[in-house]
């Protein structure tokens, strides 16, 4: 039997948003009234709006690790005015997870007519692909409802994604599973981030109330010069880190998320055969070899990790868990 090949189908405008809202959700519609959209975010900005938005950032890499766990990840599309500062941010995200990006200019208003273009899109892969077994659609819109039931009509299996609270559940009893992205394993819980701090006026300054004309461009410059050395204070730097290190960590928070998945979608056995997850992780990303690691086999990479995971049998047997905490 061939391997199950996945379409991820990504409106992201509509993900973008709800993630905002659900994590701003003290004001009433705090996207639009926020102006969200025109802003990048930025955890260092001074800007309150751009630090929102780095507080509530989605995290792609989430939701294709997880596409994944279905079957080979045979094409992604995310959908969005990329023009868009707020989507734009994001740009090199999808670019590095090979997600295409279709480029959606607002017809009228806002609206860019992502979920009439996703489907029809969805409906000529499925024709021109037959051997495509799985289709995920990533947002909550109750207009994808018509998409998910003629998915399923032509035997595929529709995995649904949406952000609790802003997805219509309609969708959720059309798809034949449904996961939130709150839920997803990797994604983290929202919090506040460090924001730049500012620093205040000297006594000097703040008490001087005539000044000459250069005397205030000398004072105006002197507080300048010292916000940009509050901001250099500020930002934390970090030493270089090894290569042969990074890898190292990279390939341990590779195999944490793919037993993180496997435990998210499996039944109540924790244990996993080590085939299976380096199936996984290979899936997540095409480059993971543990040879490339100095490991000559994939049970010696695992036993590398032993304050993260655990073991039990060996060679083809071998079944791993991560360790209870």
């Amino acid at each position: 039997m061939a391997d199950p090949r996945v379409a991820v189908y990504i409106d992201f405008d509509n993900v973008v948003i709800s993630r905002y809202d659900q994590v701003h959700a003290g004001r009433r519609d705090p996207w639009r009234a926020d102006g969200a959209r025109d802003h990048a975010p930025d955890e260092t900005s001074s800007n309150p709006v751009a630090v929102r938005l780095a507080e509530a950032m989605v995290d792609i890499g989430a939701v294709l690790d997880y596409a994944s766990s279905f079957g080979t990840v045979a094409l992604a599309r995310a959908y969005a005015d990329w023009s868009v500062p707020a989507n734009a941010a994001y740009r090199r995200q999808l670019v590095d997870r090979a997600v295409d990006l279709t480029q959606l200019f607002p017809v009228s208003g806002t609206k860019n007519g992502a979920d009439i273009r996703l489907s029809i899109d969805a409906m000529e892969d499925l024709v021109h692909h037959e051997d495509l077994t799985h289709v995920v659609i990533v947002g909550g819109d109750s207009d994808y409802i018509a998409l998910a039931q003629r998915t399923k009509q032509w035997g595929r299996f529709v995995v649904g994604i949406g952000v609790t609270g802003s997805t219509s559940r309609a969708l959720v009893a059309a798809c034949d599973e449904f996961s939130s992205y709150d839920a997803l394993p990797g994604v983290r819980e929202p919090g506040p981030v460090a924001t730049r701090a500012v620093e205040p006026d000297p006594p000097a300054e703040q008490a001087s109330t005539k000044q000459t004309a250069p005397a205030k461009k000398a004072a105006s410059a002197k507080k300048t010069s010292a916000r940009k050395t509050a901001r250099k204070a500020t930002s934390p730097t970090k030493a270089p880190e090894d290569p042969e290190v990074a890898r190292q960590r990279e390939a341990t928070e590779l195999l944490v998320r793919a037993l993180q998945i496997a435990a998210d979608r499996g039944d109540d056995d924790e244990w996993f055969f080590g085939g299976g997850v380096k199936s996984q992780m290979q899936r997540m990303d095409p480059g993971f070899k543990e040879k490339s690691l100095g490991f000559k086999t994939f049970s010696a990479f695992i036993a590398s990790c032993p304050d993260l995971v655990e073991t039990r049998g060996d060679g083809g047997d071998l079944q791993v868990r991560l360790v209870s905490r």
